[in-house]
């Protein structure tokens, strides 16, 4: 989890600006510009989120990055309409859903490369509820955020879904190694 969590009223007017990008993008509507003199001052650090949306418990999109390039406002609002409009899982966000719309997101701190010897070594590495996990072979690369482990808890079955999501063989992590890299998040929601 980053160090510095954000306050309650930070949590609640990132998840509103999110909430407006979203609304602004889906009814085609330009996105109005921010004024960062009228914004928490941390809003203008650099930060890495991801934005998942859900609509009736089940998941509707999810965006992101693993590394900050951009303010933390500005990286929350492009991926709460990425999440909506740009995930190639789903079809776009239409007006008549934003109801039923619930918004998370999940501030990361930056990853780290985990060591480990050998791949049958991997799972006893992990930490289930608390690491997001980056798999990487050459060009391929996946992420599941820390959330996941509510679905996968066990550690295995974990790496070979997100081997799967990489697009290789769900079970590509007992036979090579990977490089793995590990993240922690602030995560909070509507």
């Amino acid at each position: 989890m980053p160090e510095d969590k954000l306050y309650e009223e930070e949590r609640a007017g990132l998840l509103r600006l999110a909430r407006e990008a979203l609304e602004k993008a889906v009814k085609r509507e330009p996105m109005l510009p921010l004024d960062p003199s009228m914004l928490p001052p941390r809003f203008s650090e650099a930060g890495a989120t991801f934005v998942t949306l859900t609509s009736k418990g089940n998941l509707r999109g999810c965006i992101g990055t693993l590394e900050a390039y951009q303010s933390l406002v500005e990286d929350v609002r492009e991926h709460a309409v990425a999440a909506a409009l740009h995930d190639y899982r789903f079809r776009p966000v239409q007006p008549e859903e934003l109801p039923d719309i619930h918004i998370e997101i999940s501030r990361l701190t930056p990853p780290v490369p985990l060591q480990y010897d050998k791949p049958g070594d991997l799972p006893a590495h992990l930490r289930p509820g608390i690491d997001g996990v980056v798999l990487k072979d050459g060009i391929r690369r996946a992420t599941f955020l820390p959330q996941v482990w509510e679905s996968l808890p066990d550690p295995e079955e974990f790496l070979a879904h997100l081997c799967y999501k990489m697009g290789a063989s769900p079970d590509l992590w007992k036979h090579k190694k990977l490089e793995v890299l590990i993240y922690q998040v602030e995560e909070f929601h509507e």
